[in-house]
């Protein structure tokens, strides 16, 4: 019996859907799903159903499922992050042979798949961790793949993951080797990110345009529409569209009878996290996960609006510069969002030494991903310019494009907090900006309350850096110090 060319396991949405685009550019896929007492085979009903007819290999054991695949066995894993996938490793183990190549297709965590891939290699076996973005729509006609792991895996992996993915017009997949260890998951939990703080800024933008110029649905759809055809083009900002036009079966819009109450994964909370490791200001990504945390704080939400939104400054909500500026504000703020991203990779990059390329990161990003929007392409020529680029925003198209909206941008700012609209991103998007190019901050005073404290030390002006102060600030303290700070 022929063998098959891949082995996937979990026919969840993502992993039935990718195992329908792999078969249809000719691969023969392997398939196993973990039995579950309460439900039916997912196999033998995938087979039966979106799978009939098709160039698929039903398996019901590990072993199974191994066994039929052709030699250096390539398996993906598309199951839950976390202890779920090594459990799955655990088993799958003693029947992989040296040679052979485990994929992880979820959004594990990249600290996991380093560690994955180390103790792998023990065993001869590559380990691939691999970003996937795109949804369900995405899994089946094109996604954007970020792999990364044991650099042997790659020529052995490269046809199946470039074949499946989105391609840009000139047919380049959105699919490159990222880097070692967990670069591609890193990679990956930076564009979710980008994409949580691109939901945020959208909402609010929304929350603008709704409360100060009382639009309906309808009026602010076809605004989102006219957006996405300028410099806002990108998906979410044509999904937002489609979201405010949609009614449901009794012909009311479906946006409206929605709870407030955003919900999470976990993947942008790990970008914070990464970002804190690193000291990274990923202040506006920061701002949204912290958006959603406040979202579900319902209980509160309504005792607190019920004692303080007696407020006369809300008595008429105004916006000096009307749905330009709100566009404007959005544009620069999206701007800042994806600079401290790829400000955040280029931090992990030197430290776990992954030599990251963002040109192609940013390319393979154009197509199938949830953030796809049309300046990646300016960030693609950002980078092919200079390819050490301290930061985005020293970018001509980047610093011209912050220029035009800023007038626009600090106003909208200014009004959304006269009138009680919270704009948690766009407000950090801005003062990340202020704060990045102010030439004199206000740390020397920290810098000095850390010392009078606790003799922390610090820097002078007319002192090279790497020289370090101590003052006795009361006359009553002595010369011993806590040692040089990090800066």
């Amino acid at each position: 019996m022929k063998e098959s060319d891949i082995g996937l396991i979990g026919l969840a949405v993502m992993g039935e859907n990718l195992a329908l685009n792999m078969e249809s550019k000719g691969f023969c896929v392997s398939l196993y799903n973990r039995p579950h007492p309460k439900e039916e085979a997912v196999v033998d009903k995938f087979l039966e159903g979106r799978g009939k007819g098709k160039n698929f290999k039903g398996t019901h054991t590990i072993e199974e499922l191994v066994k039929s695949v052709k030699r250096p066995r390539r398996i993906m894993m598309m199951v839950k992050a976390g202890a779920p996938v090594d459990e799955l490793i655990e088993q799958l183990l003693p029947y992989l042979e040296p040679g052979d190549v485990l994929i992880d297709g979820g959004n594990s965590d990249f600290h996991d798949t380093e560690r994955r891939v180390e103790e792998l290699a023990k065993h001869n076996i590559y380990f691939v961790g691999t970003g996937i973005s795109g949804g369900e729509e995405g899994a089946l006609h094109g996604p954007s793949i970020m792999p990364g792991g044991a650099p042997e895996a790659w020529p052995l992996v490269k046809d199946v993951l470039q074949s499946i993915a989105a391609k840009l017009d000139d047919g380049t997949p959105c699919c490159a080797w990222i880097g070692s260890g967990g670069a591609g998951h890193f990679v990956k939990m930076v564009h979710n990110g980008i994409e949580y703080g691109d939901m945020q800024l959208i909402a609010e933008a929304y929350s603008l345009l709704k409360q100060t110029e009382n639009s309906g649905n309808e009026e602010l759809a076809a605004v989102f529409r006219e957006w996405g055809k300028g410099d806002l083009n990108s998906y979410l900002i044509d999904i937002t569209a489609d979201i405010l036009d949609f009614k449901d079966e009794n012909g009311h819009y479906l946006l409206d009878s929605i709870l407030d109450v955003a919900g999470q994964k976990g993947t942008g909370k790990w970008s914070v996290e990464a970002a804190l490791d690193q000291g990274a200001p990923l202040t506006l990504i920061t701002e949204a996960v912290f958006a959603r945390f406040l979202s579900s704080l319902l209980s509160e939400r309504k005792k607190a609006s019920r004692i303080y939104r007696d407020s006369p400054v809300l008595a008429q909500l105004y916006m000096s510069g009307g749905r330009d500026a709100i566009k404007d504000a959005l544009y620069a703020s999206k701007l800042i969002s994806y600079t401290q991203g790829f400000s955040l990779m280029k931090e992990a990059s030197d430290f776990y030494k992954w030599d990251l390329d963002y040109g192609v990161i940013a390319k393979i990003w154009r197509k199938g991903c949830i953030i796809r929007s049309v300046f990646l392409t300016k960030i693609t020529e950002a980078y092919a310019k200079e390819p050490l680029l301290e930061n985005l925003l020293f970018d001509s198209f980047f610093s011209n494009k912050i220029q035009e909206a800023l007038p626009s941008w600090r106003s909208v700012v200014a009004d959304g907090a006269l009138n009680g609209i919270p704009l948690p991103c766009m407000s950090s998007a801005l003062s990340y900006f202020d704060g990045l190019s102010t030439l004199h901050s206000s740390a020397n005073l920290i810098q000095a309350q850390r010392d009078y404290f606790g003799a922390h030390t610090y820097e002078r002006k007319d002192a090279e850096r790497g020289e370090f102060f101590h003052t006795d600030w009361t006359g009553k303290g002595g010369n011993t110090v806590s040692g040089s700070y990090n800066a």
